[in-house]
């Protein structure tokens, strides 16, 4: 099937961040894409103003794009933090706090999927009781997710760039997907399969695809080594896709990737325009 019968939505939180946050909606629209997604934008603030939140939702609707994916608050991204949600103290109180934030913003734009990352192992601190609190945590977040009818996702991370993230494997996402899912009696727990990240942990992509496709709520790429845009590493992505695709998943890809020294416009060269607009 190739590239052009995909469903591409753009992260605005690594692509076009040579621009101002609200100009990022109307960036992607200009380079032919209709759907966006997005990590927490605000990373010191779990519950910011209602000004805040007005103005992103009002970039998103009258830039005509849909928003397809949201992360709850995990911190400082890219950078150390790597999640909240298994962090005692303040870190977990303050995605608590942003649960609801984060449902009713999704919401309000018709937002169906949102990404709760674990968070790093903490030392001193048993990984028993983080382990725990994860659960706890991430059962308060499938609820929310449920209320506004979305899906819970659970994301694999690499241990390269994440050392100290303990979920580095699909088969360990998908064993908390199981958690959650036994726990709430929901249902609504899904792994969220990044490509880019799996490569980067060694593991077999087309095992993990045939093992997990029917498991997976959204799918993010990058070529790897690099992170960069399809073509600049060694991952057959266009293949791996298909390979998604004959596995019955007929969801989101997700592009977060880094477009390198260069506009992030230019970085869509791979990818024909006419395959940019959801269909």
């Amino acid at each position: 099937m190739g590239y052009s019968d995909r469903r591409f939505t753009v992260n605005l939180s690594i692509l076009f961040t040579e621009l101002p946050l609200l100009e990022r909606p109307a960036a992607a629209a200009a380079a032919g894409f209709t759907a966006v997604e997005l990590w927490w934008p605000w990373v010191d603030a779990p519950v910011p103003e209602r000004a805040e939140l007005d103005a992103l939702k009002g970039a998103i609707e009258d830039a005509g794009v849909r928003l397809t994916g949201l992360n709850f608050y995990a911190g400082r991204l890219p950078g150390p933090d790597r999640g909240a949600l298994s962090v005692p103290g303040e870190e977990s109180e303050r995605f608590r706090a942003n649960v609801d934030v984060t449902a009713d913003f999704a919401h309000s734009l018709g937002c169906t999927a949102l990404n709760a990352l674990y968070g790093n192992r903490v030392d001193g601190v048993d990984p028993a009781v983080q382990d725990e609190l994860a659960l706890e945590n991430l059962q308060l977040a499938a609820r929310a997710a449920d209320r506004i009818g979305a899906v819970l996702l659970v994301e694999a991370l690499n241990a390269i760039e994440s050392p100290k993230y303990p979920v580095v494997s699909a088969a360990r996402a998908v064993e908390i997907v199981d958690r959650v899912n036994a726990a709430t009696g929901l249902g609504n727990a899904k792994f969220l399969m990044d490509l880019y990240h799996l490569a980067m942990n060694g593991e077999d992509l087309p095992q993990v695809i045939a093992a997990y496709a029917d498991r997976t709520g959204h799918v993010q790429i990058a070529d790897s080594p690099g992170r960069g845009a399809p073509g600049t590493g060694s991952l057959p992505l266009e293949d791996l896709l298909d390979q998604l695709h004959k596995a019955g998943y007929e969801g989101w890809t997700g592009l977060e990737y880094k477009p390198g020294d260069r506009p992030s416009h230019e970085s869509f060269g791979w990818l024909p325009a006419g395959a940019r607009a959801a269909r």
